[in-house]
């Protein structure tokens, strides 16, 4: 059985591993990593991010392939970044990896599109920028990967108007509410997880695998979710 949570479980779970265990800019780096495991890399990638620590996922991924000998581009949406994503941004820069303002049609011809757009604390509407950045990735014609949530996707309610439909989901730390929901399963073909050290403040449910007896109080596995849970290495 694994965790399925909240987003605000999420978040407490997260800011206390923070204050208390694990540095931001670590956990990050693991997430990165997690999704760099979970992905059968080929031929030239694209990664779109956004101005929170979603996007900071994808630069610090962007680091990883390039140490890993693999070619990828960043193009960005925003100007403004978070303090984490700045910092691997500027990693990023440093590496020689390219990195450019998200324009129409720039996500032509790539053989993977990895969005790390909008993390789970997305709620309401989308910004015209975003709005225009799930369009181009939904009309892309790659394999296309989705880094914690499909942006544009409620985490609680796996619900929203305009969603990045994904080949494949790597949501980061546990499962969240929304992931197993009818509405997500519209939008993804597989779903992974990616232990990175994250304590959890209090559980709430369990997912059953589909060997498993279900129990009181558990939630059956979705045919979306792969139930073997990626782990971070300490050797990166």
């Amino acid at each position: 059985m694994i965790d399925c949570i909240s987003v605000e479980n999420m978040r407490q779970s997260d800011a206390y591993t923070i204050a208390n265990l694990v540095p931001s800019l670590e956990l990050m780096h693991r997430a990165a990593y997690g999704v760099f495991k979970a992905v059968d890399w080929r031929g030239n990638t694209a990664i779109v991010v956004g101005s929170g620590n979603n996007g900071g996922d994808g630069f610090a991924l962007a680091c990883i392939l390039k140490k890993h000998g693999y070619n990828c581009i960043v193009f960005t949406v925003s100007q403004r970044l978070s303090q984490d994503s700045a910092y691997y941004a500027d990693k990023a820069r440093a590496a020689g990896i390219q990195i450019e303002a998200f324009a129409p049609d720039c996500l032509k011809g790539y053989d993977i599109v990895v969005d790390c757009l909008l993390g789970t604390g997305f709620q309401g509407s989308l910004r015209d920028s975003y709005g225009a950045a799930i369009e181009a990735i939904n009309a892309s014609g790659a394999c296309v990967v989705s880094v914690d949530i499909n942006s544009g996707m409620n985490g609680d309610t796996g619900e929203g108007e305009l969603v990045v439909r994904s080949d494949l989901t790597v949501t980061i730390g546990y499962v969240k509410k929304g992931l197993v929901s009818e509405n997500a399963g519209r939008q993804m073909k597989r779903l992974v997880c990616v232990d990175i050290g994250i304590v959890l403040v209090r559980e709430e449910k369990k997912i059953c695998g589909p060997q498993e007896e279900l129990r009181p109080g558990c939630i059956s596995c979705p045919p979306w979710l792969d139930m073997n849970v990626y782990k971070y290495s300490k050797k990166y």
